[in-house]
């Protein structure tokens, strides 16, 4: 059994060739490697790694059954059949994840660990910026809060203008005339009103809260595995968005709409929106890009965040290095599996020159760089939302401004409107 927890698995049939039969068993994808284990003996009857497959088409056999194969370095052709819920949702989350492999090969984590300092020295700096960055933060939600307070009591103070207004029409109007106000003042009014408030929706638009932090591809499913589809996650200031491989939009979380996020593995998540009186819309993601959207979604949507026990099964496996097959293999086989690496396996000492030694020790190990990737991220994620902050602000303070200024206006005229009573 392998020791690593595998991202996805499928029920379905794997063709021995050498015995002329199909055997029932689990289709696993794992981290690096594709296995598929017979259900009876539990023996492992294909094993190899993503980095070396070929090609993954979608075929039939003997022109009725169809089948999932994949085509391995060495023309080793690999059938799979009866794959459950159907072989093209399997095909879609196959071909995402060795794509991804093949545009990013050097992702994985490195087994050998090296000694750079200036890797953990510009992480100690990026860390830094993001304690600072989170205090601006919380002091601007501290100021958002109290302009917030503002608006308010000038609201509460424009509700007891109109009041007072009421009362001196009621003053003002003719004794015959039992309807308070006169209808052409109210009609004046009325349409001074509707001013004010356009004039402050139309300062509310235009802010940045649109903004895209990052965009992922995925395999994106309504509701359960049945129909996994190639997509992408947008990851906003404000929401999450749900797009189809022509980026038509499917789906549009707003941030306060989302009640649930689902974490099911490093790659693998359900967001979900209840409803009251009608069905619930959850969408569900599964990308090999996902840990660098995790980072940023954790931050955004920390109290709606729910890891499972699969995901703590997960993370508590260790991660697979180039040279792990996760099986066992021949000494040819690791041989050429740590070929694909770009250090050999012995150099002698006297031969390398300081550029080499400089080469074969980088200052900054993928792992870092990982790292510091996630760290960028989350810090431009905090950038965005300090700025989407000042712009709500600057609008707020617009409207405290125009609602000051009417505010003083109407007690103005109420003052002037008592003389004359008096």
């Amino acid at each position: 059994m392998s020791r690593d927890v595998p991202i996805h698995s499928w029920p379905g049939s794997y063709y021995i060739n050498s015995e002329k039969r199909w055997e029932n068993g689990n289709l696993s994808l794992n981290r690096t490697t594709l296995s598929f284990v017979s259900s009876q003996s539990k023996e492992s009857l294909a094993n190899f790694r993503l980095s070396r497959i070929m090609e993954i088409k979608m075929e039939s056999s003997s022109f009725i059954f169809s089948t999932l194969t994949v085509l391995e370095e060495g023309n080793v052709k690999h059938w799979f059949g009866s794959l459950k819920p159907n072989r093209v949702v399997v095909y879609n989350v196959l071909e995402h994840f060795w794509r991804e492999c093949l545009l990013s090969p050097s992702s994985e984590t490195r087994g050998a660990e090296c000694q750079p300092s200036k890797g953990r020295e510009l992480i100690s700096i990026v860390a830094g910026a993001q304690r600072r960055l989170g205090d601006t933060g919380s002091v601007l939600s501290h100021q958002g809060e109290q302009f917030d307070n503002m608006m308010q009591g000038l609201e509460k103070i424009d509700s007891d203008l109109g009041v007072a207004d009421k009362l001196l029409a009621e003053l003002e109007s003719p004794s015959w005339w039992p309807f308070g106000k006169l209808p052409w003042k109210a009609q004046q009014e009325a349409k001074a009103e509707d001013a004010a408030r356009a004039a402050a929706t139309a300062a509310g638009k235009g802010s940045g809260r649109n903004k895209v932090i990052t965009s992922i591809p995925a395999v994106v499913s309504k509701g359960g595995d049945s129909d996994l589809k190639p997509g992408c996650l947008l990851v906003l200031v404000s929401s999450l968005e749900v797009r189809d491989t022509s980026c038509q939009l499917l789906h549009r979380f707003e941030r306060n709409e989302i009640d649930e996020i689902r974490v099911h593995s490093p790659y693998e998540i359900t967001v979900r929106q209840r409803f009251i009186g009608k069905p619930d819309v959850c969408y569900r993601f599964l990308s090999a890009k996902m840990p660098e959207a995790l980072s940023v979604l954790e931050m955004q949507y920390k109290k709606k965040f729910e890891f499972t026990v699969e995901y703590t099964a997960f993370k508590a496996t260790p991660v697979s290095s180039p040279c792990d097959t996760g099986g066992p293999i021949g000494s040819e086989g690791l041989l050429q599996k740590c070929q694909e690496t770009e250090v050999p396996l012995e150099v002698p000492a006297g031969d390398l020159s300081q550029l080499q030694v400089h080469v074969l020790q980088p200052s900054v190990s993928q792992a870092e760089a990982q790292e510091l990737k996630q760290m960028l991220m989350q810090l431009k994620n905090l950038a965005l939302e300090a700025e989407t902050e000042l712009e709500r602000q600057d609008e707020v303070l617009d409207v405290l401004t125009s609602s000051t200024d009417r505010a003083t206006m109407h007690i103005d005229k109420h003052t002037c409107r008592m003389k004359r009573l008096l």
